[in-house]
């Protein structure tokens, strides 16, 4: 007959441990989904700034019309900056429109945020630069149309920095080969 010890301890290796198990596969599980989760936002915010760069670039008629497009000589700041822009820095957006630095430091913004979530490098540079042209963007139109002050450019900010601060980019990106780079280990503000 078994003794009251053995019979304890059979009964907490038969239910503790598989729980245990099925804790941690959990956990896993969860992560596993989590990180495919960041990683898919990570890809559709990535292609939200390169659909803008090449709407604006080559005037795709999305948004921008064929004969408004940067390599037919339009300008990708003018129209919105000129007329769209409200609020307390108008003025200050007003003077910007259309300059040449404006337009190309916007559209090299554009292309280098997109190509940089979709491809999984340089997510933390992505996020600070993105963070920042979405804030300017927010700021150019205030109050935002449907909120005293919350919209999607804050929302997409705030994105950014999670997808920076839980590697997004080494799930379905090339996030952990970029890491693994000479410059990157030496200078890991660029990861």
């Amino acid at each position: 007959m078994e003794t009251m010890t053995a019979t304890i301890e059979r009964i907490t290796a038969d239910t503790i441990a598989p729980a245990a198990e099925t804790t941690r596969d959990a956990g896993t599980t969860r992560q596993k989904a989590t990180r495919y989760v960041f990683a898919g936002l990570r890809v559709a915010l990535g292609w939200t700034f390169l659909w803008a760069f090449l709407d604006k670039m080559f005037g795709l008629g999305h948004e921008t019309a064929a004969k408004a497009a940067w390599i037919n000589g339009g300008s990708p700041t003018k129209g919105f900056l000129t007329f769209g822009a409200a609020g307390p820095f108008k003025g200050f957006y007003n003077e910007i429109a259309g300059a040449a630095w404006a337009d190309w430091l916007f559209m090299l913004g554009l292309l280098g945020i997109g190509v940089a979530l979709i491809l999984g490098i340089g997510t933390r540079v992505a996020a600070v630069a993105g963070g920042l042209l979405l804030v300017m963007m927010w700021t150019a139109a205030l109050p935002p149309e449907n909120n005293p002050f919350m919209d999607d450019h804050l929302i997409y900010a705030g994105l950014l920095a999670g997808l920076a601060l839980v590697d997004a980019g080494d799930t379905l990106g090339l996030g952990r080969a970029w890491a693994r780079l000479p410059l990157v280990q030496r200078l890991p503000w660029l990861k």
